[in-house]
């Protein structure tokens, strides 16, 4: 049995999204994701903790965020967990952990523009204001470390 890496999260973007382009011309966006939770610790004091997630779309996903999203947005994020490696100039090895977005919801209740739909998937409108863009089939493409623009 194989098994699975499938993330959910719901937060908000703590910077506005940053694009840009591989060289074979796919769109890529990235933006930082705010969770957080909150409990009552045994003295009584109200505590809060936030963890901040490294979120990669591609595509028409990709396209929608940058058109739609800003800081501060609210997002459903559901995707994988992916650890990338790489040398720095001194030779150590180091290690970034991203989550690989393939379905994203827009919870607020207006976007940040008015845009075209840049859905490859989109449900029934049911009069809801969120928007979501779906890539569960269209993963990210085949590309080389001369590919990746950061």
């Amino acid at each position: 049995m194989s098994g699975v890496n499938k993330v959910i999260l719901i937060g908000n973007l703590g910077s506005d999204p940053e694009t840009r382009y591989t060289q074979a011309g796919e769109t890529v966006t990235n933006f930082s994701l705010a969770t957080s939770e909150k409990w009552k610790g045994k003295d009584g004091e109200q505590r809060e903790k936030t963890e901040w997630h490294k979120i990669v779309t591609w595509r028409k996903v990709a396209e929608a965020c940058r058109d739609y999203l800003s800081k501060g947005s609210q997002v459903y994020v559901e995707g994988k967990i992916v650890t990338e490696q790489w040398e720095d100039k001194e030779g150590n090895k180091r290690y970034t952990t991203k989550i690989d977005a393939q379905y994203v919801k827009f919870l607020d209740s207006k976007p940040k523009q008015e845009s075209q739909n840049y859905s490859s998937h989109q449900e029934e409108d049911d009069g809801s204001p969120s928007e979501e863009y779906d890539t569960t089939n269209d993963g990210p493409p085949h590309i080389s470390d001369d590919d990746v623009p950061f």
